[in-house]
């Protein structure tokens, strides 16, 4: 499949691919700011990813974690331009050892290929200098870590923000700790949001509000069926509707109903 589109904003650049056109969440943005790139794609993309990076040098690639659509070309891209890649110190094992992912994910972005890199620094820095502030912010999984540019008021998020309203989680997302990252993110001072799956945000902040606001409403009418004594899947069905089939694809991996079951443990 070729390049999908193509990004560009002030000085970052970005490609999204991807094998399938079925939503946001199967295709990828690989963005890079002068030499430096971050997050690689899938990858059964590498073909693309690769015509993208090849026009301009590349020193430096930044992983947000672990997941093989932000971290499945790495090793490529390490012997391509011959660099190490930084990941959080939380990644390192599962990227240098590989790890098992589900069919469904194998199909999307295909499998990941094993890296060797070494831990994000407290602080990082693009070629001129400028700081680049790695920020921890789990829940969608243990060892995300975001992006934090105070000289450009850039924050590449990762898997933080992805769109304005949830609609599924996984299995092992902890919803609680997305909130608690969010919030530790609307602490800072940026306005551009760059994501790898929802594009780039020009009023970065307010959309990561509307998300958090969105999840919290989401708790709200879930925890009011439960006091009226519904059941997850009648509680599920009622606030989401019936399940997509990427439930049924996934094994209920990906499912409204974690989401729901989720919403229902926060406290208000």
């Amino acid at each position: 499949m070729p390049v999908r589109q193509t990004y560009q904003f002030e000085g970052v650049r970005g490609v999204k691919v991807g094998r399938l056109n079925q939503g946001i969440n199967t295709q990828f943005i690989v963005y890079r700011i002068g030499d430096t790139v971050i997050d690689t794609g899938p990858s059964n993309q590498w073909r693309y990813v690769k015509g993208f990076l090849d026009s301009q040098p590349v020193s430096q690639l930044l992983l947000t974690h672990h997941h093989e659509d932000h971290s499945g070309n790495a090793d490529r891209i390490a012997k391509q331009y011959g660099l190490t890649p930084k990941a959080p110190k939380l990644a390192q094992v599962k990227l240098s050892n590989g790890y098992k992912t589900p069919l469904m994910q194998k199909i999307v972005w295909g499998s990941p290929r094993p890296v060797d890199t070494q831990a994000l620094k407290e602080t990082e820095f693009l070629s001129n200098g400028e700081k680049i502030i790695p920020v921890h912010t789990p829940g969608h999984a243990k060892d995300l870590t975001c992006f934090y540019l105070p000289q450009k008021a850039y924050f590449f998020s990762g898997d933080l923000f992805i769109s304005r309203k949830l609609k599924l989680l996984r299995s092992d997302e902890n919803l609680q700790q997305i909130l608690d990252s969010i919030d530790k993110v609307l602490t800072l001072d940026f306005n551009i949001l760059f994501c790898p799956h929802g594009g780039i945000q020009e009023k970065g902040k307010r959309v990561l509000k509307e998300k958090r606001d969105n999840i919290y409403q989401t708790c709200e009418v879930a925890q009011k069926y439960q006091k009226q004594g519904l059941s997850l899947e009648a509680i599920t069905e009622k606030v989401l509707g019936p399940e997509d089939m990427i439930a049924k694809i996934s094994g209920g991996n990906f499912s409204k109903r974690n989401l729901i079951r989720e919403a229902l443990s926060i406290p208000l």
